[in-house]
């Protein structure tokens, strides 16, 4: 009995630690920030996407939740979200956060959450 109480408090702090994980980055000092590339379209309505910047962004910020091939886990799948959702409702999603996610307003500035959205927005089925 001892044993199966120890078994689930290892596997509650474990639970735990992985969805704090979902919460990514805290702080934005602009220690992280990607020098624009040329590597960008313009293939979601007008916004120009940095694919450097934005892959950057969601691979410090997003991949703990959604996975480094957007498949989802904790979060859901976003693989074809830019289908599902305009640019302006990720934006917002993003910024407001909902159903689990946290808000990112506050924490990565406006532009960087726009480019994050628009790079989503590119990703259609």
């Amino acid at each position: 009995m001892l044993k199966n109480k120890g078994l689930l408090w290892i596997a509650a702090i474990a639970l735990l630690i992985g969805l704090s994980a979902c919460g990514g980055n805290k702080t934005n000092n602009g220690a992280n920030e990607q020098p624009p590339t040329s590597n960008t379209g313009n293939n979601n309505g007008g916004a120009t996407v940095d694919t450097a910047q934005a892959e950057s962004l969601y691979g410090k910020n997003c991949v703990s939740c959604h996975a480094v091939d957007l498949a989802g886990g904790v979060g859901p799948n976003l693989q074809h979200v830019g289908s599902e959702l305009s640019l302006d409702q990720i934006k917002t999603q993003i910024s407001n956060g909902g159903n689990g996610m946290p808000a990112y307003k506050g924490q990565l500035k406006e532009d960087e959450i726009a480019a994050l959205a628009a790079w989503l927005a590119d990703h259609k089925s």
